[in-house]
């Protein structure tokens, strides 16, 4: 019934690994695209699931970003939306993914020790 719990834990923990993964990629993709014009942001929304899984869901942010005006060689003034994405946002989010990954990670090698522990003392 202990091993059950534990392998049931890992379960929730490499889902958990998982969405953390998911949220990182899509963060590394807004900053990355942070100077595109017209791009638009996606966040990673992380709920809980079945049996101590994760669940993720990405939704693109269709909200316009900032607009600046230039003047064209013809001398017309010409409009362009740059992308939507704050990087006093962004970064915060990045820190975050990452620490979460990394709990679940050292939590994964607990429980896999642990395991390994309760192996040896049952034979």
């Amino acid at each position: 019934m202990m091993e059950e719990a534990m392998i049931s834990s890992i379960g929730g923990s490499l889902s958990a690994l998982s969405a953390f993964g998911k949220k990182m990629g899509v963060t590394s993709n807004n900053v990355a695209n942070w100077q595109s014009e017209e791009f638009k942001k996606s966040r990673t929304v992380l709920t809980e699931g079945q049996n101590r899984t994760v669940k993720t869901q990405i939704e693109r942010i269709d909200t316009p970003g900032p607009v600046v005006a230039e003047t064209g060689k013809d001398g017309k003034e010409i409009e362009r939306e740059l992308s939507n994405v704050d990087l006093a946002e962004e970064i915060p989010q990045t820190v975050t993914a990452q620490r979460g990954y990394e709990a679940n990670l050292k939590s994964i090698q607990v429980q896999e020790e642990t395991l390994k522990s309760v192996i040896d003392i049952l034979g």
